[in-house]
């Protein structure tokens, strides 16, 4: 389906798209005096910032908050490191988790939505996010760790708490930020220790799961230390997690505002990879990522010193005219989509093949088990704040069964 369907729904996503249109509008480079930092919006800057580790620092560290809780996190979440830390961090994690690793979850992932939309099957109305989106990469990311059923439901509440925004505006300031990290201090010291404890647990008794891989994980006789461990699990636990929830709950809102696109679909679903790349494309789930300058540059013809805060904007840089036809129409045959959302570069989302396979399962068994799926009422749909996720928080559907 391509061209520029008639939209007949209208979603505070609209708004977005609008405000990304409005960033491109002020220029390529321009300065945010509210954030403190540049703004990079069109394509080829962006992935040029993103390609470029060694100008364009991801290590946030000296300007982060100093309680020892973030410490522990940051220890092993590779995504605010630099090279070498960063290459050893990844080398050793990518021993654990292989292709392969991700590959074999399929039928596991369609167990788990088989049951929860089992769980749904008499139902008229429903919503989505609560019933399949929310649930299902958590339950799977977690047995994939060895964690156990029984407290699966503590990480669904922490990624909640972490992700709220709840403190923020959607231009948020360094004031909010620090008044926001602050508020989720405790939720971060509560998982930190669990993991921790899962970790020593896995290390004295291993078993064939990810943490106890990690564990043995070895490259030039280095293996990953706990604190590095308790990192890596609770960026793949929270945010591996939140970006495929994200994503469902965006691809069937966008399929929803897009009218024959479900119907289209759903005669062939084979056509799904495609569909769901151009919601990552139209609608990513982190719009925007940071970078700290480490020596004076020029972007545009905009000159920025050394030390810098530069927000590469996906969201903006996704819909550039000079990289993509039509950027502002939502084509789900778009081919080829070399949409930014999963980053570029060294910081390529690990986590990306695995939130494509989730998604790409749970919309087909959506699809094969439900001859109708609408959303009803906007007004009834609870959205992210999208300064810190762009997603749903509740989706109430409406379904009829095949």
């Amino acid at each position: 389906m391509t061209g520029n369907p008639s939209v007949q729904k209208n979603s505070p996503f609209d708004r977005l798209g609008e405000r990304w249109q409005s960033l491109r509008a002020c220029g390529p480079v321009h300065y945010d005096e509210r954030q403190g930092a540049w703004q990079v919006v069109d394509y080829s800057s962006v992935a040029g910032i993103l390609a470029d580790p060694a100008t364009y620092s991801s290590d946030f560290s000296s300007i982060a908050p100093t309680q020892e809780d973030f410490e522990v996190f940051r220890q092993g979440n590779f995504v605010g490191m630099d090279p070498p830390e960063h290459r050893k961090l990844r080398t050793l994690v990518s021993q654990a988790f292989t292709p392969r690793m991700v590959k074999g979850l399929e039928p596991r992932i369609e167990t788990v939505c088989g049951r929860l939309l089992d769980d749904v099957a008499d139902c008229d109305r429903f919503d989505l996010v609560d019933a399949l989106a929310y649930p299902l990469p958590i339950i799977v990311i977690a047995e994939l760790l060895g964690i156990p059923a029984a407290d699966h439901k503590l990480f669904q509440e922490w990624a909640a708490t972490l992700f709220s925004g709840d403190e923020l505006g959607e231009s948020p300031s360094m004031a909010d930020l620090e008044r926001a990290l602050n508020a989720i201090a405790p939720t971060v010291r509560e998982m930190n220790g669990y993991v921790l404890h899962h970790i020593r647990r896995c290390r004295a008794r291993p078993g064939d799961d990810l943490t106890s891989k990690l564990v043995a994980a070895e490259v030039d006789g280095v293996r990953l230390e706990d604190q590095e461990i308790v990192g890596f699990v609770a960026l793949l636990l929270v945010a591996g997690h939140i970006t495929t929830t994200a994503l469902l709950g965006n691809a069937v809102v966008t399929f929803d505002q897009h009218p024959g696109t479900l119907r289209s679909l759903r005669a062939d679903t084979g056509r799904l990879p495609e569909a769901i790349e151009e919601v990552l494309r139209w609608l990513p789930p982190f719009a925007e990522l940071g970078r700290r300058t480490t020596r004076p540059v020029v972007i545009g013809d905009q000159q920025i010193p050394e030390g810098t805060m530069v927000v590469a904007h996906l969201g903006a840089a996704n819909r550039d005219p000079a990289r993509f036809d039509a950027p502002d129409v939502f084509d789900p045959a778009r081919n080829p989509n070399p949409h930014l959302t999963f980053g570029h570069g060294i910081h390529f989302c690990f986590g990306a093949p695995l939130a494509r396979l989730e998604a790409r399962i749970a919309l087909r068994m959506l699809l094969e088990r439900f001859s109708s799926l609408d959303v009803p009422d906007y007004d009834e749909v609870t959205f992210q704040n999208p300064a810190v996720i762009v997603g749903v928080r509740h989706l109430p559907v409406e379904v009829a069964g095949r």
